[in-house]
């Protein structure tokens, strides 16, 4: 698959997955994720999509994420996207800001949960409004000023990003975290020209994707990730994911990755294998926007079922790729397919 100067050698992406492993809370990737990511890379699979990596410190969704807001981080990785490239595989980065779900517990290393309390290493948060997500900390409602730096912030980290030698850049979009704020009325109270209509909630992510795509190379791909849906009456849907994402297309994205849920606190999502695939065939049928599907597609037969049948045009795996790094390599056998990238190392390993 092709998406402007970029080719990907098969349609099987690593999702991007939060580790909470920068013990340091410097926000640079470390040991771990190289070898993290790097097995992903020698697995096979075609993109490699590193975690959701904060433009800005007050953007982390915990003190133990990553970052793409300084040189220190840069340098670091630029490593990690040589390692990928050195495997066969192309390296992406999502670029997030937390908003109002910054300054949280880390999920794992710790007791603890919701916001992290200011004399405990944590920070004030921001939104669209000042709405709390769940029982965590309000936010405060940014200002004008405070959506030009988050618009600035932004398009720094992916000048970074392409400067680190990243192929592929991904905008965070979905669950709960700022730019879905902002989409979702649910979260998203405003009065201004960041609120009420659709168009309006929309601004704050097409200002950031006509930047962006002004200040990279035009051959660097850009992707969107989107929750269909908040799970939720009133709140984010299908039908305006699908209406967004022609709009992305037309700032100069090139692919809306579709996924679900996070920004509202308690509501039951309905999980079954490939639950969020429906959603990526709608909002590809409705926008006419290349797609990816992601949730729970775990079986080399259900993956080539969802590209194969135009559902999507590729699926990103997350959790399938922990239990296993080298499903590619799997999946290839399972349907009968001869790669001619299996790591030299490994070759003992094929199957027969």
């Amino acid at each position: 698959m092709t998406m402007r100067g970029v080719t990907l050698r098969n349609r099987i992406w690593v999702a991007p997955m939060c580790q909470y492993s920068v013990i340091e809370l410097d926000g640079v990737p470390r040991d771990w994720h190289l070898v993290h990511l790097g097995s992903l890379a020698t697995g096979g699979a075609g993109l490699v999509i590193a975690e959701a990596s904060a433009v800005s410190p007050e953007g982390r969704i915990s003190p133990r994420d990553v970052g793409i807001w300084n040189s220190e981080q840069l340098d670091a990785w630029s490593r990690i996207v040589s390692y990928i490239h050195a495997q066969g595989a192309a390296a992406g980065i999502q670029l997030a800001h937390a908003g109002r779900k910054a300054s949280t517990y880390p999920a794992w290393g710790t007791a603890e949960h919701g916001s992290v309390p200011l004399d405990d290493g944590g920070w004030p948060t921001v939104g669209p409004s000042s709405l709390p997500f769940g029982s965590y900390a309000t936010p405060t409602g940014l200002d004008d000023a405070g959506i030009d730096k988050v618009v600035a912030d932004f398009v720094q980290a992916a000048i970074r990003s392409v400067q680190a030698g990243f192929d592929v850049l991904e905008l965070h979009a979905a669950h709960g975290y700022l730019l879905h704020q902002f989409l979702s009325p649910l979260s998203n109270d405003r009065t201004d020209q960041y609120g009420g209509s659709l168009d309006n909630r929309a601004r704050l992510l097409l200002r950031i994707v006509r930047e962006i795509r002004t200040a990279v190379r035009d051959d660097v791909p850009l992707l969107v990730r989107f929750s269909a849906t908040d799970w939720a009456d009133g709140g984010w849907d299908q039908e305006q994911t699908a209406i967004v994402a022609g709009w992305v297309r037309d700032a100069g994205a090139d692919l809306a990755d579709i996924s679900s849920g996070g920004n509202i606190s308690g509501v039951t999502i309905p999980l079954s294998p490939g639950y969020q695939v429906p959603f990526a065939e709608f909002v590809g049928e409705k926008s006419g926007v290349p797609t990816a599907a992601v949730g729970l597609i775990t079986t080399a037969e259900q993956a080539n079922r969802i590209v194969e049948s135009g559902q999507a045009d590729a699926v990103l795996l997350g959790r399938e790729l922990l239990r296993d790094p080298h499903f590619p390599l799997r999946a290839a056998h399972e349907l009968g397919v001869e790669l001619d990238y299996w790591p030299g190392q490994y070759l003992r390993a094929r199957w027969a």
